[in-house]
């Protein structure tokens, strides 16, 4: 079972797999509306209150030193930090809503929009891991090492 995108024949998997990716990039993009909505809801609340408000909400200890922590982070954020996070997280979901559309759409330029992002962020990923490794951050540059290598893999097969 085949379909013909741009005179070049694409297997069933092949569009499975790259709708699959094309939801994972509209789930990311809706986690940075949700980021970016709420951040500049909160450009002029006192953070560390709202916060403190929320914590027991969402089954955190108070007295946890890592919420203690975040607390005295948060109190320390500026509205003008704040509102850069809330307008950056909208730009990135603006961008991941593109490729996620695109790849939906099993369109062409998607992957190539897809793999130029996804790639320029691997030294950022990379930098972040040196500067404060943890697991979440591993696998999220595994995940887009592996998409990216299968979308330059797709792109050239569909080229020869």
């Amino acid at each position: 079972m085949e379909i013909v995108r741009s005179n070049r024949k694409m297997k069933k998997v092949d569009r499975r797999v790259l709708r699959i990716i094309g939801v994972f990039k509209l789930a990311k993009a809706a986690l940075l509306i949700v980021v970016g909505v709420a951040a500049l809801r909160l450009v002029h609340a006192d953070i560390a209150s709202v916060l403190e408000e929320w914590v027991p909400r969402i089954g955190f200890g108070p007295g946890s030193r890592y919420v203690g922590r975040a607390l005295m982070e948060a109190a320390a954020l500026t509205p003008s930090r704040i509102k850069d996070v809330g307008v950056g997280s909208l730009v990135y979901a603006a961008l991941f809503l593109t490729e996620g559309i695109g790849l939906l759409m099993l369109k062409k330029w998607a992957e190539w929009v897809t793999i130029v992002i996804t790639s320029s962020l691997v030294p950022v990923e990379i930098y972040e891991i040196v500067r404060h490794p943890n697991v979440v951050k591993v696998v999220v540059l595994v995940i887009n090492l592996a998409l990216v290598g299968y979308l330059i893999y797709q792109v050239r097969r569909e080229e020869g």
